[in-house]
């Protein structure tokens, strides 16, 4: 009797896929990044910053499969996920201590001996929303293209 052989994908992945895939993948995540950063004063860059960074993800489960994307979601998704949306409201949190509603953003200056620095609880919160949607879309996406691994497998 012969040992079984390794299952194979059925659908091969073409080279040109996944070698844009590896240049793609890091330069998605810079931009995402970016966004996020760019966008801490002004409201949408934690969202949109997340959605380019779930796009990233999905990319790599096309070409690589959905459970090496998953895996490229740093802390896996339920963490991630569960500490964005955590760090999203402790954000909103600040507000009520000082006598202000749920959610109103504070400022503070950080006065360094060169430059000053002006600070937020806007970073924190759109930080938070940048992790639980990059955690959650991207591993609905991840999953949903894992759907049609199965099916062929």
């Amino acid at each position: 009797m012969t040992p079984p052989t390794p299952p194979t994908p059925l659908t091969p992945r073409p080279l040109v896929l996944t070698t844009s895939a590896r240049a793609l993948y890091p330069i998605m995540l810079l931009i995402s990044v970016w966004v996020l950063l760019r966008g801490h004063n002004q409201p949408g860059g934690g969202f949109i910053g997340g959605t380019i960074a779930v796009a990233a993800t999905s990319l790599w489960a096309v070409a690589f499969g959905a459970k090496d994307a998953l895996g490229r979601i740093p802390l896996g998704p339920v963490r991630l996920g569960a500490g964005g949306a955590l760090l999203a409201l402790s954000s909103g949190v600040l507000g009520p201590l000082v006598g202000r509603p749920f959610l109103t953003h504070l400022w503070v200056d950080l006065d360094l001996a060169v430059t000053t620095i002006p600070l937020s609880t806007v970073l924190p919160f759109d930080l938070g929303v940048y992790a639980t949607v990059w955690a959650s879309l991207g591993a609905i996406c991840a999953h949903a293209i894992g759907l049609d691994e199965e099916a062929e497998a």
